[in-house]
């Protein structure tokens, strides 16, 4: 079975690049009328190239490379201007505030981005659509849960995927959804079938339909399919198979990224002591306390870990519960944890290994006791560190602080074990990225 995108971002950002050489060398053509000789090429080749690459890396920020912005055509307009327009800023201030490459082509770079912003477009939006998108077709979803509904919504949204469901009612016997998906097959054809294989039917008929594959059609695994719209693993499709499949162990990966936390942790920790005296004269002139917090948190393998913060509440209440007396976030506090300064102090756990800079949200012990209670398969987000950011800090917007929510803790776990199944240094850039934007635009809490 193959992924819905299988390699459509490789193909995006190969494609992305060639498009900002090529505009590159349209430049040079149009500003002299003439083939642009190797010299000159060479000359513009590496300052445009560290462009193209900072550009490339705004492309992830911005989301451009995401599935629900591949398939939402109005979505990908929107943040292609937002992309161009900021690539249009660095662009300028890249050549005249930083003249160590000895040129300033104010002509070249005006044509540059004039050309490139119209063949971006015309790739993004038309050439890649025909040739490497995903054409209309007839998606036909098999198996009965609320994940499958939610994914058979998502792709009616995109207008590009005729959706057909086999639910319940063909669920009662392997030899009945076989004799449905091949009648389905004769009558409209499907290009693409979803399909929910941990499902007893829906795996006892896969020996019928094989021969499906021989009309060209492509099977998809739910969960895969679920996982590459939404970013997060359905926690309705877990099972312990997927457990041992799925979550593999990387010791070059770790190892490296614990000499990446060290190295830019301990940066990061230095280089922070500036603020510790403006911050910590703040809070003591707007209210009484420490400036200082101390929680006790869940760790790798779930070992307590104890984590610092700047305080930004009146006090330091770490009580579960809606009947837990009231504890107003001050005014200081407010912009501590809009700008995340209140987390500085967590590098020092960073350094000491208690944190990593990318992993799950470290959680109070006592939310820890309650959600492996009521949530299968919770515990699995303590195999890897926590982080100071996350897949799921990035994309869950409803976190429960300091307040027991099992339905808003349970979406955060999907967002979790995705992170755990897919974790990688490409993912952690994208995180860091994504982090930095969210940190500009003060749109985190």
């Amino acid at each position: 079975m193959r992924r819905i995108f299988p390699v459509r971002t490789l193909i995006l950002v190969s494609g992305d690049l060639a498009v900002f050489a090529a505009a590159l060398w349209l430049a040079l053509f149009i500003r002299n009328f003439e083939i642009p000789e190797r010299d000159l090429l060479r000359q513009h080749l590496l300052p445009f190239a560290l462009l193209f690459t900072v550009w490339t890396l705004l492309f992830i920020v911005t989301g451009l490379y995401e599935n629900l912005v591949l398939v939402h055509r109005q979505a990908l307009v929107a943040r292609l201007a937002l992309a161009q327009g900021i690539n249009v800023l660095l662009a300028a201030l890249f050549f005249f505030l930083v003249p160590a490459f000895g040129i300033t082509p104010k002509t070249i770079l005006l044509i540059d981005l004039l050309v490139s912003v119209a063949l971006i477009v015309i790739w993004r939006l038309i050439i890649f659509p025909r040739l490497f998108g995903w054409p209309r077709q007839c998606a036909l979803i098999i198996g009965a849960n609320n994940e499958l509904t939610e994914l058979s919504n998502e792709l009616a949204t995109t207008r590009i995927v005729d959706v057909e469901t086999l639910g319940m009612e063909y669920l009662e016997s392997p030899e009945k959804l076989a004799s449905e998906v091949n009648r389905r097959m004769e009558v409209s054809g499907p290009d693409l079938i979803i399909l929910d294989t941990d499902h007893p039917a829906v795996a006892a008929a896969l020996p019928r339909l094989y021969k499906s594959l021989f009309s060209g059609v492509s099977f998809v695994n739910a969960m895969d399919a679920y996982e590459d719209i939404f970013g997060r693993v359905p926690l309705a499709l877990m099972s312990d198979q997927w457990v041992v499949q799925h979550v593999p162990q990387y010791e070059f990966y770790d190892g490296m990224k614990r000499a990446f936390d060290v190295v830019v942790g301990g940066i990061g920790f230095i280089c922070s002591l500036v603020f510790y005296p403006f911050i910590i004269v703040a809070i003591k002139l707007e209210t009484a306390g420490p400036a200082f917090i101390v929680q006790e948190r869940i760790g790798q393998h779930e070992r307590r870990i104890t984590l610092y913060k700047f305080r930004s509440m009146e006090r330091n209440d770490i009580s579960l519960g809606k009947d837990k007396a009231p504890n107003r976030v001050t005014r200081v506090g407010a912009f501590l944890r809009g700008s995340r300064l209140d987390e500085l102090p967590q590098l020092f756990s960073v350094m000491l290994g208690d944190l990593s800079l990318i992993g799950p949200r470290p959680e109070l012990p006592a939310g820890v006791a309650l959600y492996e209670a009521e949530i299968s398969y919770y515990a699995m987000r303590h195999l890897i560190k926590p982080g100071l950011s996350g897949w799921a800090q990035l994309y869950h917007n409803a976190h429960p602080h300091h307040v027991a929510d099992v339905a808003a803790t349970k979406e955060k776990l999907s967002y979790d074990l995705y992170y755990l199944k897919h974790r990688s240094f490409v993912l952690d850039l994208v995180v860091v990225l994504k982090t930095v934007r969210k940190l500009v635009m003060q749109s985190g809490k």
